[in-house]
């Protein structure tokens, strides 16, 4: 495999309730394209993502970024770099300007601007963010994601709560993103969705890594996790 990014090694997580979430995990991110998470619902996949901007921390185990320990990292400096796009985006009170602020406070209005066009909101800065579409919300909270210059950016199941066509626009804005040179990480169970965006694949089944690789290598795998979940995840 090319370089690595993120890499858990032997990595535990317990929730509140003392049930691993995670179990002794061995995960390998590279730096480039967009690397899928992908699982039954409950797998752990969320967590692993969370893993990966010190918004969970393990409890054994190592996580690393670029081969330093994360635990070593401010985190605040380290969620400038690695961004992270939620389920559920938060519209603040305000403007959507002002939405974007709060990544940056110093932005401009040429740089806002900016950065709404490349999400396709241009001439949205002035809206009041509570008044958007849960699309536009949802690419509003992505501007204010790239609006720091990330090296990284996390996707946790950011479409679950989209229509198909709203869905579809955030994929290609993950895909141009990467095509421009800024790698992410996508959490979904959708198959459709799997297929269209991974590059590289990682398959997790009970807080483990069932198989992880090339697409096309992991959807050749034999392994019985593997195929049960290809057989019975979601497709649209």
């Amino acid at each position: 495999m090319d370089g690595v990014l993120f890499e858990l090694s032997e990595v535990t997580v317990r929730g509140p309730d003392g049930r691993e979430r995670i179990s002794g995990m061995d995960a390998r991110i590279p730096d480039h394209g967009i690397t899928v998470l992908a699982g039954p619902s409950g797998s752990g996949k969320s967590t692993m993502l969370r893993l990966c901007n010190r918004l969970e921390v393990p409890g054994a185990g190592r996580v690393s970024y670029r081969g330093a320990p994360m635990e070593d990292m401010d985190p605040l400096e380290l969620r400038r770099r690695v961004a992270m796009v939620f389920q559920r985006p938060t519209a603040l009170p305000g403007s959507v300007a002002d939405n974007l602020r709060i990544a940056d406070p110093g932005a401009g209005e040429a740089r806002v601007a900016a950065m709404l066009e490349r999400v396709g909101l241009g001439g949205f800065a002035d809206r009041r963010a509570a008044e958007l579409s849960g699309g536009e919300t949802q690419r509003m909270a992505l501007a204010r994601a790239l609006l720091t210059d990330p090296e990284y950016v996390l996707f946790d199941e950011p479409t679950s709560s989209l229509d198909p066509s709203a869905a579809r626009s955030i994929e290609r804005l993950a895909a141009q993103l990467a095509e421009d040179g800024t790698p992410s990480c996508w959490v979904t169970h959708d198959l459709g969705q799997m297929r269209r965006l991974a590059h590289h694949l990682v398959v997790v089944v009970g807080g483990r890594v069932a198989q992880q690789g090339h697409l096309d290598d992991v959807l050749r795998s034999r392994s019985a996790e593997v195929a049960s979940f290809l057989a019975g995840g979601d497709e649209e």
